[in-house]
Order: C-alpha cells, then structure tokens, then sequence
C-alpha cells in the first residue's frame, strides 16, 4: 500500500491555518476598528461653541431690565452637565439688546433691578449700576460683566461661558 494515500495532500493544513489567520485578522480589524471609532470620535467632533436661546428677541420691552433663567450644557467629550443660570436682558430703542451677568462685580452676590430708582442694586454692599451697568455708587470695581449675545432668526442667544469683563466707567 502506498503511504502517502492515507494522508491529508501536503499544504492543506497550511492552507487551512493560513485561511484562519487571514479571516480572524479580518474580523479583529473590523471590530477593533469600530471599537476605536467609537470611543474615539467625541475627541474629533467640533466643539459646541456654547450659545444659549433665551427666547424671541422682541419680547423683552424697551428700557425694561428683564431676569431670564435658561439651563447651561457645558459638552466635555463624553460628558455633558447641566445648570441653571440666569442674565439681565436690556433692550434698547432699536435693535441692540444688552445681556448682563447677574453678579455684582464687587463680591459677586445677586443683584436686582429696582424699578423706583432705576437702577441694579446689590443688597450686600450697597453697590448700584445704572441701566447700562455702569458704576453710580458703593465698593464695585468695575461696571457690570456681559454676556456676547446675538439675535438669530429672532431669537436672542447669549454665551455664558465667554463672560465679558468691562473697564470701570462712571457715568
């Protein structure tokens, strides 16, 4: 009897082991590739630039300092927090509107409008800023901070995160 008739053809086993190699990489680059992809892809997206709709832009009255509340989503990869927030928005004859931070510049505590006087007052230390946030009395260093805003489709946007600083000014 011949010996090799009992036996596989030589090479089939290679063939076979070399065809499993070629087909399991195949399958781990595949799934490893989408695996990467994913976990990867928040750190490739462009960042949110962090604007805030805090409604139609006709709805705040002329002259009539106006406290809106909105929730901020701050984006960090995978992570996004919330919180709540607030501004003063000031609308002027026109088109321009004024959105400020509602922390005094003094020690940051809230300050309110008050209508009789016509002034933001900050019942900590006696600080007041007129209607266009500038200084008029009491330990504030600077005029009030402002939010960038900006009126889309009617809508009026703010970016909280971007807060703007301004000089002292005295009227």
């Amino acid at each position: 009897m011949d010996e090799t008739s009992s036996h596989a053809p030589p090479g089939g086993h290679a063939f076979l082991s070399a065809m499993t190699a070629v087909l399991g990489s195949f399958v781990t680059l595949i799934l490893g590739g989408s695996a990467t992809g994913y976990f990867l892809s928040p750190l490739f997206e462009s960042k949110e630039e962090g604007w805030v709709d805090l409604g139609r832009a006709d709805a705040f009255k002329a002259e009539t300092p106006t406290k809106v509340e909105f929730v901020e989503r701050k984006r960090d990869a995978w992570v996004t927090t919330e919180h709540r927030a607030s501004a003063w928005v000031v609308a002027s004859e026109g088109t321009a509107i004024t959105v400020f931070d509602p922390r005094c510049t003094h020690l940051g505590c809230p300050f309110r409008w008050n209508v009789l006087d016509k002034r933001f007052l900050c019942p900590c230390h006696t600080a007041a800023f007129d209607i266009k946030g500038l200084v008029v009395g009491g330990p504030a260093p600077r005029a009030l901070d402002r939010y960038p805003a900006k009126v889309v489709e009617q809508r009026l946007l703010i970016q909280p995160a971007a807060r703007e600083e301004k000089e002292t000014e005295k009227p």
